[in-house]
């Protein structure tokens, strides 16, 4: 049997240790490493979570917003269209079936910028109509004033409406007042075949300014 010496076992001791101290600092070590891998895989995780939810984010921001107008008159199918946020008249026009052929485009603005609400009429060719009203595009009569029909710019259509008057009176009138200015309305007794019966009939429903 091999027999040491009590230095001998010593330094045996002490190898020993040593040996083991360096086992257990290099398990220690392993075992930080993988705890830093697994932090760090956690972390990449929560990175990755963190970009897919900014880029869901970023895609719903990104979603066109819907708006919803009411569109009436020269339509081919007049009522209520859903448009993107920033759809002009145009769309609001094409979604509506698009103008029909007494459609007047010279009182429309095709490029204007529609808002949720808004209400669109598309006046007809001859139709003596404004846009009154800048929350609603109310159509109302540019010729009108109090209910009584300007005989200095009424038009042809305009003035038809009025008691006894018809096509050719109606046609006498702007011939007229082509030349003459009408600075009271007794003078709209000067066009021919306009006589008392016939001022009488319309005197309370026309003006001259």
């Amino acid at each position: 049997m091999v027999s040491f010496t009590k230095k001998e076992q010593i330094v045996i001791l002490i190898l020993v240790i040593s040996i083991i101290s360096v086992i257990s600092i290099k398990i220690i070590r392993s075992n930080d490493i993988k705890i830093d891998e697994v932090g760090q895989d956690i972390n990449d995780i929560e990175d990755t979570e963190n970009v897919s939810t900014l880029e869901k984010n970023i895609g719903e921001q990104n979603i066109d917003k819907t708006i919803m107008v009411h569109i009436s008159g020269e339509v081919y199918k007049s009522g209520l269209v859903i448009l993107k946020e920033g759809d002009r008249v145009i769309d609001a026009v094409n979604a509506a079936g698009g103008l029909k052929e007494e459609a007047d485009l010279d009182r429309i603005n095709l490029a204007k910028k529609l808002v949720d609400e808004e209400k669109i009429y598309i006046p007809k060719k001859g139709e003596e109509s404004f846009i009154s009203d800048p929350e609603e595009n109310v159509i109302v009569s540019t010729n009108v004033s109090a209910g009584k029909v300007n005989i200095n710019n009424a038009s042809l259509n305009e003035l038809m409406k009025l008691p006894k008057i018809g096509k050719t009176l109606a046609s006498r009138i702007i011939e007229y007042r082509t030349k003459n200015k009408f600075d009271d309305i007794e003078e709209i007794k000067n066009v021919p075949r306009i006589g008392e019966k016939t001022f009488e009939a319309i005197k309370d429903l026309i003006t001259v300014k």
